[in-house]
């Protein structure tokens, strides 16, 4: 099975760094990085020491519902290019040491149930193959084991 990685959606991340509110309804923090640890949720890549980043409370579904969380992610403040997602895993999530949630949901963005697995960085692609192998699940989201927070979309390359 080929595995397609994504971020947030450019569209949603342009109006973001245009002002947009963020899930809550507030206006993105803006913030400088100091390097070490705060991903972009868009390219799938560190923010350098030094430039501009935002934080603001991220719900990687088309509307809200019971099912669909929301946590603090990071966005570069200027724009970065979307993360090819035939790219295959972002080198950055294979050499993490907090391993990650992986859990399937459904065509109606519903957590399908007995899909929710932490993995090692080492086994994310095996695990996800295996969740993405059930009829029922449509695509994978992957979290941060230790801080909950949303790292990407894991979908079937079609």
């Amino acid at each position: 099975m080929t595995l397609h990685y994504s971020g947030m959606p450019s569209d949603l991340a342009a109006a973001y760094r245009a002002g947009a509110p963020d899930a809550n309804g507030q206006a993105p923090e803006r913030r400088i990085s100091d390097g070490d640890g705060v991903p972009c949720r868009h390219c799938l890549e560190n923010v350098a020491a030094g430039e501009p980043y935002l934080v603001l409370a991220y719900r990687p579904f088309p509307a809200p519902q019971p099912y669909a969380e929301l946590g603090p992610i990071f966005l570069h403040a200027e724009a970065c290019p979307a993360y090819e997602p035939a790219a295959g895993l972002p080198e950055r999530e294979q050499r993490g040491t907090s391993g990650r949630i992986l859990r399937g949901y459904g065509a109606d963005d519903r957590i399908v149930y007995g899909t929710g697995i932490v993995v090692g960085n080492d086994g994310i692609e095996a695990a996800a193959e295996a969740i993405l192998e059930r009829a029922d699940v449509a695509y994978v989201h992957m979290r941060s084991a230790t801080n909950n927070c949303f790292t990407l979309r894991i979908d079937r390359a079609t």
